[in-house]
């Protein structure tokens, strides 16, 4: 709240350690770390990506114990737990093979 109110900037490093930077890598090598980033959450359930957005764009208005509760109602949440992806993801786990997300 304070680094907020107060418009003070902390180092790449200083993020790093608060845990609101990822990743921090050395100068040119930026793009490269995106793109390494954008893959692995590619591999993901795309509605289970949209899902987790959702969630905590709408959850960052609310007091936690209500977000938990609310999240099963939030659309994407709903349309993920009905989906063919939410059965396909355990079911590769326990397969021990990587998921074929549908995307429905």
């Amino acid at each position: 709240m304070g680094m907020i109110l107060t418009a003070r900037h902390v180092s790449a490093k200083e993020g790093f350690e608060l845990g609101f930077v990822n990743e921090v890598v050395p100068q040119g090598q930026v793009l490269a770390a995106a793109e390494r980033w954008a893959e692995t959450i590619c591999k993901n359930s795309p509605m289970s990506i949209r899902a987790s957005k959702q969630t905590i764009q709408r959850g960052l208005d609310v007091p936690l114990q209500q977000a938990m509760t609310d999240q099963r109602e939030y659309p994407a949440v709903k349309a993920m737990a009905a989906s063919q992806d939410y059965i396909e993801g355990p079911k590769a786990f326990s397969e021990k093979r990587p998921p074929k997300w549908l995307g429905k």
